[in-house]
């Protein structure tokens, strides 16, 4: 007799998948679909614009097939499923007045809300994905592999003075190419914004949260879609920046400042190289003091001589007289028994 609840396994195994959960998954991953990341109600969503999917959906017939017997639907009416699903949800942007200095508001809002109609739009309509994303393998391995970077950087003491130097000189090098980027960044905006009015960032999206690993590393800037800044406003920037730089200049520390400075610092980097288990517990071992556990009493006995030896010999030292006085005594003497027998 078999048992009813191994048939009602294998229904379960047998029942097929949501053909638009399907969909929604290859879209999602797809690249052609432009989306981006925001936060709607403290949640980051991944989301994209409604004419967006419209034509990715004309552009990439083959996706259609996935439906099976709904592949004749159009790009709103398969949203709109989606919609009813819950594998989509419309949202709205939260700051809807353009910013001071721009033409139109931003393309890819930071924030959203949900939109109270959730109804398919191609105009200025944005839907968020409500399914969490399926994660890659590279991912899921990545995930084990922090807990062992941790452990690495917390045993960086007991490495090699040789692996020490690799990683401290990595590590500074990275740094300075970021300051060094930073700045030149800087430079060139301020110069090109007080001289020109025009608004040049080199690596527009360098410290962008919500940027791509292609958009992240994007060199030349977009097209400045601004107002150009007033003259006023750029001549009172560039005098503010001169009487900064000369401040700077006029309150910089002095050779022997720097050199002090320099030399602590070198002494702090090198203490931190320098350190190995070895030595550490060399030096704890040499600051404890050694007790013979087995001769308490001689201890004790050797302890008290000692300070009896050093009593007496303090009351020597003051009952002591010097030899001068001694000389003096006898002189004196020596005339009173002359004198008696004259």
């Amino acid at each position: 007799m078999k048992k009813p609840g191994g048939a009602e396994k294998k229904k379960k195994q047998a029942a097929p998948k949501d053909v638009f959960q399907v969909f929604s998954e290859k879209a999602r991953d797809h690249k052609d679909l432009v989306s981006r990341w925001a936060v709607l109600q403290e949640t980051r969503v991944e989301y994209f614009r409604g004419k967006d999917f419209v034509s990715f959906v004309r552009n990439h017939l083959e996706l259609k097939d996935i439906l099976e017997s709904d592949r004749s639907l159009e790009a709103e009416d398969i949203a709109n499923i989606l919609l009813k699903k819950n594998l989509l949800v419309r949202c709205d942007r939260v700051v809807k007045t353009v910013r001071p200095g721009k033409k139109k508001l931003s393309t890819f809002p930071a924030h959203l809300e949900i939109y109270h109609d959730q109804v398919f739009s191609e105009n200025d309509a944005f839907f968020a994905w409500t399914f969490v994303k399926r994660r890659p393998l590279w991912q899921t391995l990545l995930s084990f592999c922090w807990p062992v970077l941790t452990l690495a950087i917390c045993l960086f003491p007991v490495y090699p003075h040789q692996v020490k130097l690799l990683i401290l000189y990595s590590c500074a090098g990275l740094l300075l190419l970021i300051l060094c980027l930073l700045l030149l960044r800087g430079l060139v905006f301020g110069a090109l914004w007080i001289l020109l009015g025009k608004r040049f960032w080199l690596f527009p999206n360098i410290l962008a949260e919500e940027a791509t690993l292609k958009e992240l590393f994007q060199f030349w800037p977009q097209k400045d879609e601004g107002e150009r800044p007033k003259w006023t406003a750029r001549l009172f920037y560039a005098i503010a920046g001169v009487v900064v730089i000369s401040l700077l200049r006029h309150h910089a520390p002095d050779e022997a400042a720097r050199a002090r400075y320099q030399k602590r610092v070198s002494n702090i980097i090198d203490d931190v190289l320098e350190w190995s288990p070895s030595l550490a517990l060399s030096g704890i071992i040499e600051k404890q003091p050694v007790v013979n556990i087995t001769e308490p009493n001689d201890n004790v006995t050797d302890s008290k001589s000692s300070d009896e030896k050093l009593f007496s010999s303090g009351d020597s030292d003051d009952e002591t007289i010097p030899n001068e006085e001694v000389e003096e005594v006898t002189e004196n003497t020596e005339d009173s028994d002359y004198h008696q027998n004259t």
